[in-house]
């Protein structure tokens, strides 16, 4: 389906195409890799531990792949309560710690961009199918959501230009 996808399309001049690929290190996660060999790596975590790990191992899948691993963002985080303090739900720690790991493995920087907050205004937000960087920039989860694109567009790359290893199939229906 994702060959299919990426074939079937017309992306035209892309800066980013985003797939948000199933966490672990499976046979889709490869698939897309030999798909799309060029593609940089985005790991995404919870602040969980046992996430951590299921992240790290997927990111240093790239040794394999031979795929940079562009950072890793923190889904999830630290909660503001109404009082002004903070709850950790989901525990905290673990996109540093995979942003360490993946650096010191792969032998590179491998920066934490951002970790998002657990925060109801992006739940909200995500129901109305309006992005909460749009609709909601100054809450918690907007904030780090703009700190992370920001990050990401500043960083030298993009599609424009280069064609994908793909060819266009035309079926018959």
């Amino acid at each position: 389906a994702l060959e299919q996808f990426v074939t079937d399309v017309y992306w035209g001049d892309l800066d980013v195409l985003l797939i948000d690929l199933p966490p672990g290190t499976g046979d889709i996660a490869i698939s897309t890799a030999q798909l799309l060999p060029n593609a940089e790596l985005l790991v995404i975590t919870t602040p969980e531990h046992t996430a951590a790990q299921v992240a790290a191992r997927a990111g240093q899948l790239s040794t394999q792949t031979e795929q940079p691993v562009s950072g890793v963002i923190e889904n999830m985080g630290p909660m503001q309560l109404p009082d002004g303090t903070f709850i950790e739900v989901f525990g905290s720690g673990g996109g540093q710690a995979v942003s360490d790991r993946l650096s010191h493995v792969l032998d590179q920087d491998v920066p934490l961009l951002g970790s998002i907050p657990l925060d109801p205004v992006l739940r909200a937000d995500s129901e109305t199918g309006t992005p909460t960087i749009v609709i909601s920039p100054e809450s918690g989860a907007g904030q780090a959501l703009g700190d992370i694109v920001a990050r990401l567009a500043s960083t030298p790359r993009g599609l424009s230009g280069r064609k994908l290893p793909v060819t266009a199939r035309h079926t018959k229906f």
